[in-house]
């Protein structure tokens, strides 16, 4: 473990995409960051029906890799959502627009959307997987809301010129562009050299 390093948090909320945040979380920890988690009831129950696992047993593998903590989203008296805990911000994964909307509008109901509350006014980063389609014009205020003041809005849509073998790279080459915006770089993720097309633009 890197000696006095930030946590890093990672909410996962109720919308599909859970794949985002078990990929998300193996690399962070890889990197030797400690982990916040925050996750939603309704994200528990998609985790388990779209990749068949509960959410105990994924923390406990996390558990086995890291340092991970889990936070009580009920609990508003959280480090987390304090401005004098040190963090290296919050990636959530996947975001609905129900939390979006919130932390759009200040609106602090539970500990994920006042994590996320603390990350802006701290000027930390604040990386959201927004996952709907399609947009209303709601939902494209509430994101330049965010964007406007510090957030980074980065719908998960899959990079197909990497050339994916499956939904795994995939998922793992979105996880590594949200690693570079959080400054966390792996020298194994795919770069695009400038090469490869051809034909007409």
């Amino acid at each position: 473990m890197v000696p006095d390093s930030p946590p890093l948090i990672l909410a996962l909320t109720g919308a599909s995409g859970s794949l985002y945040s078990l990929s998300l979380a193996r690399k962070i920890l890889q990197r030797d960051i400690p982990l916040h988690l925050l996750i939603s009831d309704t994200a528990a129950e998609i985790l388990r029906k779209e990749t068949g696992r509960r959410l105990d047993d994924w923390v406990g593998e996390l558990t086995s890799m890291g340092k991970v903590m889990v936070d009580d989203i009920r609990n508003l008296g959280a480090s987390v959502s304090s401005g004098s805990y040190l963090t290296r911000g919050m990636i959530v994964a996947p975001c609905s627009m129900g939390t979006l909307g919130r932390i759009a509008a200040g609106v602090s109901g539970n500990l994920i959307e006042r994590a996320a509350d603390v990350c802006l006014k701290e000027r930390r980063k604040l990386i959201l997987l927004a996952r709907e389609t399609p947009l209303s014009a709601i939902h494209l205020e509430n994101m330049l809301r965010i964007s406007h003041a510090g957030g980074i809005i980065m719908p998960p849509v899959p990079a197909l010129y990497a050339a994916p073998a499956s939904i795994g790279e995939m998922v793992d080459f979105t996880a590594e562009r949200v690693m570079d915006l959080m400054e966390l770089p792996s020298p194994e993720a795919y770069r695009w050299d400038g090469g490869g097309w051809s034909g007409d633009d």
